[in-house]
């Protein structure tokens, strides 16, 4: 990298500005359509000086991620459920760089297991969608403990049950269960509209 006065000026080795009818060199890089991930740094983009200013203006980190990916994005510890397994050994059932003699088998496996809890997500998302349910009636039936498969019957009778075990009239006056009460609550008040439950 040559030093210059520009923070990120990379030489540019006969790299063209990928600005349309630009004929500048591509000095300085800019994300591409593929970002990094477990496999790999991801694709770059090459600009001039004045193009990645104005790709950098209107670029969108968030751009095609859903609310709930945003959120978890903007998190401080975003990232942290997976790599405080292999870091720290925090966790069961993550790997732990103790377990390895060789540090590129401990990524590797962290990366498999990666993937492998990706792939978990992915297919519990095709089983709702095949189903008819909308990402509020997965959270809902993830609050009661149900499946994916359950019908209006199961999600009355463990409703009941749930009431049952966190109502403070049933526990002796005891409160300190409301919070899980009231939510096991909205999770029924919820599904019971949902069109899946109609």
């Amino acid at each position: 990298m040559r030093q210059d006065r520009f923070h990120g000026r990379f030489e540019h080795e006969g790299r063209q500005c990928e600005a349309p009818g630009c004929g500048e060199a591509g000095e300085f890089r800019a994300p591409g359509s593929r970002g990094s991930s477990f496999d790999g740094p991801g694709d770059w983009r090459w600009f001039c000086l004045d193009h990645v200013r104005a790709f950098n203006a209107g670029y969108d980190f968030f751009e095609g991620m859903s609310a709930e990916e945003i959120l978890d994005a903007q998190s401080p510890v975003f990232g942290w459920r997976h790599t405080a397994k292999i870091y720290s050994g925090m966790g069961n059932d993550g790997p732990r760089w103790a377990d390895f003699d060789d540090p590129l088998d401990a990524i590797s496996a962290r990366a498999k297991n990666i993937r492998g809890e990706r792939e978990r997500q992915w297919q519990q998302e095709a089983e709702a969608r095949q189903r008819g349910l909308e990402p509020g009636d997965r959270r809902a039936l993830d609050e009661l403990g149900l499946g994916y498969e359950s019908d209006r019957r199961a999600l009355r009778r463990r409703y009941s049950e749930l009431v049952r075990r966190y109502h403070p009239d049933r526990n002796g006056g005891d409160r300190s269960n409301e919070e899980r009460l009231r939510r096991v609550v909205d999770a029924y008040q919820h599904l019971r509209k949902a069109r899946r439950f109609a």
